[in-house]
């Protein structure tokens, strides 16, 4: 069975849902890396019985330390797919070489539009009427590598904030599992 690891660093909802719906089935969910100590990402995982690795920048001299360090651990696990689910740091060059075109990422806005941290925030600001999800390719840029698929829906006259990001966290539960199935056949 192919082998991913996610990398989160807040709540974990994407990596659970994950879990729930490949693990074991599609592929074994082998890891899951944290940079976050006591994110609930974490915790999730202890529930859910997959492995964890919690590492953090400042522990280390420089990014290319800390991802030699991330690296060390993967290569044990050797995954066929590097799944961000929330994890908010930037890739830097030492993991991107080790595991060109083998990471994924998923944004909560429709890119190229909105790239960034707070993607539904700026598109909200922007006063879009049609919002959604893309899952890409991750490159050195920020949420700029090659758009693997998308999915969206139209406002509702009068929709609160919470009511679009419900919305996007339903499409993102939907979405990220199937293209992961996608691209592991």
């Amino acid at each position: 069975m192919k082998r991913i690891v996610v990398f989160a660093s807040g709540s974990g909802s994407n990596f659970e849902t994950i879990v729930q719906k490949l693990h074991g089935k599609v592929c074994e969910v082998a890891l899951l890396v944290c940079d976050k100590p006591g994110a609930y990402c974490l915790e999730r995982a202890e529930k859910l019985g997959i492995a964890t690795l919690q590492v953090s920048l400042k522990d280390f001299a420089s990014k290319a330390d800390y991802e030699l360090a991330i690296i060390k651990h993967l290569q044990k696990v050797e995954p066929e797919l590097i799944v961000l689910a929330g994890y908010m740091k930037l890739i830097g060059e030492v993991l991107l070489a080790e595991y060109e075109g083998k990471i994924i990422n998923i944004h909560p806005a429709l890119l190229p539009a909105f790239p960034g941290a707070d993607g539904i925030g700026d598109a909200l600001r922007y006063g879009v009427r049609v919002m959604g999800v893309t899952v890409h390719y991750v490159d050195a840029g920020v949420d700029t590598g090659r758009i693997i698929d998308q999915d969206s829906f139209k406002r509702a006259d009068g929709e609160t904030e919470q009511q679009s990001k419900e919305k996007i966290h339903a499409i993102e539960h939907d979405l990220y599992p199937r293209v992961i199935e996608q691209l592991l056949k």
